[in-house]
């Protein structure tokens, strides 16, 4: 009996382990956009919204609370030193204004949006 309890314990320690593992490796911040923004082809409205970065499938997620509003690739490049707050970057083609980058408060690295991340950087 004492045993399986003891087995119990180390199959729940494992779990949780390897849960906390799972989830260590996403990013998550909350952002103001100024503007209707693009973001790799989707509108998303001026306004506020969570944005959510999972490092191992490379992919940004836009929420409006627990509504998707759009969902693209990104990857981190390095920076310099750290951000001392949340910065959205952002250029102007034509028209419309579009994502190129993104960087959470206390990172050292932005977080580069879908092909924007290939043009020249503006705010």
């Amino acid at each position: 009996m004492k045993s399986i309890i003891n087995g119990l314990m180390v199959a729940c320690l494992l779990a949780t382990l390897a849960g906390a593992t799972a989830f260590g490796n996403t990013r998550k911040s909350h952002i103001a956009l100024a503007t209707d923004t693009n973001v790799n082809g989707t509108v998303v409205k001026k306004g506020q919204y969570e944005v959510v970065f999972d490092e191992q499938s490379g992919e940004l997620s836009i929420l409006k609370g627990t509504k998707l509003i759009t969902k693209t690739t990104a990857r981190l490049e390095k920076r310099d030193q750290k951000a001392r707050g949340t910065q959205v970057s952002t250029i102007l083609d034509g028209m419309d204004q579009k994502l190129v980058s993104i960087t959470f408060n206390g990172s050292n690295e932005n977080l580069v949006v879908g092909q924007a991340g290939m043009q020249a950087g503006g705010n």
